[in-house]
């Protein structure tokens, strides 16, 4: 993956190794297959730094980067912060992070993974007032960090969660209102930016299942067609 790492994030590379070894470390403290992902998700979150890019950072307590393994197969990708999100700084940690949490693990069981192999982040990365949608230009602000995201990592599979997180991963360019997760879910699409092309599987979002609960099945669904891609990667060419 290191052939993806644009010039501009090697250096920012450079500049969190000289930061390590101002105080004291010869290396990173990282295991030497996730030394170059790691340090360039590191990279780009000093990038970001104390972002006041878009208006989402007024309001905001912490900015949520994401987390997870570097060298994850499948990445999930969220909406935006929840109020418990942004209380902590990190994903999906509230009652819907839960359900994904055993959405996630269950998962894993066949396969042997579960949540910390897998990486989790949001289209915007600060929570929206009142936990609303982000907003078109939010979302533009936001996009390039999470397209970089996306590189760095270089997942197998994307797992879009609720409908903004579809739209803007299947590069949809028509108005939210017009998109319904309930008609794309459950069919690969893709996301594509430059020569990266990486399948989607559109799903509902946790949140969305806690209030309907009985949409819990086609979610799992979705999943089980994520796990045989998984384990048959020639299925690929059939998308």
């Amino acid at each position: 993956m290191t052939s993806m790492v644009t010039n501009d994030i090697r250096g920012d590379i450079s500049l969190v190794l000289n930061f390590y070894k101002a105080f004291g470390f010869e290396s990173l403290p990282l295991d030497s297959a996730d030394t170059d992902k790691e340090a360039a998700l590191m990279a780009l979150r000093h990038e970001i730094g104390d972002c006041r890019r878009c208006k989402l950072s007024k309001g905001r307590t912490n900015l949520v980067f994401g987390e997870g393994n570097p060298n994850a197969r499948i990445m999930f990708v969220g909406e935006a912060p929840g109020r418990e999100e942004d209380k902590e700084g990190r994903p999906f940690v509230g009652e819907a992070g839960q359900l994904l949490t055993r959405l996630i693990n269950k998962m894993g069981e066949d396969l042997g993974f579960e949540r910390k192999d897998v990486y989790i982040a949001n289209i915007a990365k600060c929570r929206p007032p009142g936990n609303r949608d982000p907003e078109a230009d939010e979302i533009e602000t936001c996009l390039p960090f999470l397209k970089k995201q996306i590189a760095i990592i270089s997942p197998e599979i994307i797992v879009s969660l609720g409908k903004i997180s579809a739209h803007t991963m299947l590069g949809r360019s028509g108005p939210f209102n017009s998109f319904f997760i309930t008609k794309e879910r459950g069919k690969f699409g893709e996301y594509r930016d430059g020569e990266i092309s990486i399948p989607v599987m559109p799903t509902f979002h946790p949140a969305y299942l806690l209030r309907t609960p009985s949409d819990k099945v086609k979610t799992w669904s979705d999943a089980q067609a994520v796990l045989k891609l998984l384990k048959h990667p020639a299925m690929r060419g059939m998308i």
